[in-house]
């Protein structure tokens, strides 16, 4: 079985490669544009796996792409590769438009144009999406489910909504398989520093301020992000062409408690210093969804007693994570950092 992952080297991509890498009747190969917020060294462990390869490519790069895939001839192509942060979207529009939609596109497209060329090995195509193309719901209100439409709020979310659609588009149009995934907010190692928990961590260890948007209250929904991995990892065998799920823990916490909860697990391990005092509320974030919450119930209706990993202990790990590796924290916060100046 042949794989091709794009945005490999991303914080979802990577957890996913670590999943799959050792079934030794798997081929991956795994494409990623090497931008700021990739980490190869997520996967230096498997780097020398004769089983895997990795090759630098930008999704929006048509003829590249399409020399890529038409030379290795996958089974299936998941589609991790996206510009996935919230504020930077709101900062610069544009490069959530050309990865999200036009990366999308071409990738649908290619594959369209193998399958027509290959129809006794046609590729199957799985599109990993977010939440946040359903928009916000207020504290009480129900969960969305697969059926609720989309009502996106921000450049990034309307981006990946416009990319879901194409993926829908590909399928009832020209008959690709596909399955699209829609998933709360992930945490765990190797996320890049510009994401909320690896933001209160490293403010936690330098004791900087800890920025909380309005008055910290906005709900959002977290999973381990190995429990997502194994998740699409089932799916590959399980899932129904054609359809999306929707993939949570049903772990709902505020902004606010969240940082509360960080800061107190920091508390525990050095007693002298009440991290605590570091909370600053700052201006709001423009169209901030208030809250975000799935109804999973169709994915694990397919997969018998998963059982999520425990949130708060995998969360006190996430912390040690990065303590143990603040040299790794550290050059990816500069490059965030440099990041934020030049825009």
């Amino acid at each position: 079985m042949k794989f091709l992952i794009t945005g490999g080297c991303g914080f979802i991509g990577s957890s996913f490669i670590r999943a799959i890498v050792n079934n030794p009747n798997y081929n991956i190969l795994n494409i990623d544009a090497m931008t700021n917020s990739s980490s190869i060294e997520s996967l230096d462990s498997i780097k020398f796996k004769k089983n895997y390869q990795l090759k630098k490519n930008n999704i929006c790069e048509f003829e590249n792409l399409k020399k890529i895939i038409f030379e290795y001839n996958p089974d299936f192509i998941i589609n991790f590769a996206a510009e996935s942060h919230v504020d930077n979207s709101i900062k610069s529009p544009i490069k959530s438009i050309h990865t999200n939609i036009i990366g999308t596109f071409n990738l649908l497209e290619i594959t369209r144009l193998y399958n027509f060329k290959n129809s006794n090995n046609e590729i199957k195509f799985i599109h990993i999406s977010t939440d946040e193309v359903y928009g916000s719901l207020s504290k009480n209100e129900k969960s969305f489910d697969e059926r609720s439409k989309f009502n996106p709020n921000s450049p990034y979310s309307a981006s990946k909504a416009s990319s879901d659609h194409l993926v829908r588009a590909w399928n009832k149009t020209y008959g690709l398989k596909t399955i699209t995934t829609n998933c709360c907010n992930n945490f765990g190692p190797w996320q890049f520093p510009e994401k909320l928990i690896p933001v209160i961590i490293y403010n936690c260890i330098y004791k900087y301020k800890i920025p909380v948007y309005g008055n910290g209250l906005n709900i959002r929904e977290w999973i381990y992000v190995d429990d997502h991995a194994e998740i699409i990892n089932q799916l590959l065998t399980k899932g129904h062409y054609g359809e999306t799920y929707n993939i949570g823990s049903g772990i709902e916490i505020s902004n606010l408690d969240l940082v509360k909860l960080i800061c107190k697990i920091f508390n525990t391990k050095f007693k002298t210093f009440n991290y605590l005092n570091l909370i600053n509320f700052v201006e709001d974030r423009k169209g901030h969804d208030f809250r975000y919450s799935i109804n999973s119930n169709k994915i694990l209706d397919l997969i018998d007693d998963f059982v999520f990993k425990d949130f708060e202990f995998y969360l006190q790990n996430t912390v040690d994570w990065y303590l143990e590796n603040i040299e790794w924290l550290n050059s990816k916060v500069s490059i965030f950092k440099k990041n934020q100046y030049e825009k």
